[in-house]
């Protein structure tokens, strides 16, 4: 059993000051971050937030999540909360950290310590001292954050690792049983990438926070004398429903993400081809001798599809019934007979025959054309002269016409 009085140095007067300073500084600029240079989308912060504010006191409190960046904490964890929490250092989180990442050297140890992490050693185990010391924190009704992986995903975030045993002995040898709310993000590996010291801007993560976990029926198990079951197999059990709940809001947050993916891909292509529509609008088509052209092949789009008129008085037809609906004026004739005229289905036909990238870049080199210096050179060259006139007499019997409407 590990009691209250667990202390390290950490907990020391020093540590204390540097945390009530460090923490809240570090905690609102990690949030300006991630909500002022990036987009962060979170579902149910609200659970968080009820739990950390409103759990009975000295009631501890254990959250979980997936382990995608080397800056997940403080990162994400700053974003689920509001300003005005993290001005309390004392009430947010404790970690844990590998001694081999964050306590190589005495800068590094003292900054770590400052921000309410917790040493613990790769291979000892979970009877550790770093370990009984989380224990202890969650024994004073505090905050422990845990990766239940372990360590970083191995494949960016796209899968999650099972849990390990360590978050089933912090749920159950703890002295009231912790509240533990579990939370899965993706985005954070386009942040903070494998390999990357400087965090990038300009990108989406979106949060899913659950709702707490319940482990009552495994408390209701340990305490039935007529059934023995070791300590080892509670710590699985625990650990075996947490990683199962985090593997579901893997999947609800993939969903998500996949859903913001394809609405942004729907709206590039439609600011595309809106974009192409006001260049086309912009060209003088009769200078490049098509005009005649797209004008045919708006009449012969309008031909191919009844028009909007006949399709009105054949249902007024079938109305004849009634007379009194009959005399009643249809007010969006007009405006139907406008949209579907042979000046407005031009755009149509060429949405149907011209990819949107090639219609704007045809359309830039028109503008270009147009220009006033190609416009000198066009009447440079239309000049007469006698050999062009001596040149056309000799070739003009010969000359097949360029453009040919068989």
């Amino acid at each position: 059993a590990v009691g209250k009085e667990v202390n390290g140095v950490e907990d020391s007067v020093i540590f204390r000051s540097l945390q009530a300073l460090a923490v809240p500084l570090i905690g609102n600029a990690c949030h300006v971050f991630m909500h002022g240079l990036n987009s962060v989308q979170i579902y149910g912060a609200e659970k968080l937030q009820q739990a950390l504010q409103e759990r009975p006191k000295d009631k501890p409190l254990l959250t979980v999540s997936n382990h995608v960046a080397a800056m997940d904490d403080p990162f994400v964890i700053a974003s689920l909360l509001p300003p005005s929490v993290m001005m309390e250092a004392q009430e947010l989180r404790w970690t844990l950290c590998a001694t081999d990442r964050c306590f190589t050297n005495p800068v590094l140890s003292t900054f770590f310590r400052s921000v309410k992490v917790l040493p613990v050693n790769r291979g000892e185990g979970i009877y550790q001292k770093g370990m009984d010391m989380a224990l202890s924190k969650l024994n004073n009704g505090g905050w422990v954050h845990i990766f239940p992986e372990g360590s970083r995903s191995k494949d960016g975030g796209k899968t999650i690792a099972p849990a390990k045993r360590g978050v089933g002995r912090l749920v159950m040898d703890a002295d009231s049983l912790p509240v533990v709310v579990p939370f899965v993000h993706t985005g954070m590996q386009d942040i903070m990438p494998v390999g990357k010291r400087i965090p990038r801007t300009g990108k989406r993560v979106i949060v899913v926070v659950g709702d707490p976990i319940n482990f009552d029926d495994l408390m209701a198990e340990n305490s039935n004398d007529s059934q023995h079951i070791s300590r080892g197999d509670l710590y699985d059990k625990v650990t075996e429903r947490i990683g199962q709940r985090l593997q579901q809001l893997k999947v609800e947050v993939d969903r998500l993400a996949a859903e913001q993916k394809a609405e942004l891909q729907n709206r590039h292509t439609a600011d595309t081809v809106n974009d192409g529509y006001k260049v086309w609008q912009q060209v003088d088509w009769e200078s490049f001798g098509i005009g005649n052209m797209l004008s045919a092949a708006a009449e012969h789009s309008s031909a191919q599809e009844p028009p909007k008129q006949i399709q009105h008085e054949v249902l007024l037809a079938e109305q004849s019934v009634s007379p009194a609906k009959q005399a009643e004026p249809e007010p969006r004739l007009e405006e139907e007979q406008s949209v579907f005229s042979p000046i407005s289905r031009v755009p149509h036909w060429f949405s149907r025959h011209t990819d949107a990238s090639e219609l704007m870049g045809f359309a830039a080199r028109g503008l270009v054309r147009n220009g006033r210096s190609m416009q000198e050179g066009y009447r440079q060259f239309q000049e007469p002269s006698a050999f062009n006139a001596w040149w056309e007499a000799q070739t003009s019997s010969a000359m097949m016409p360029r453009w040919s409407t068989a």
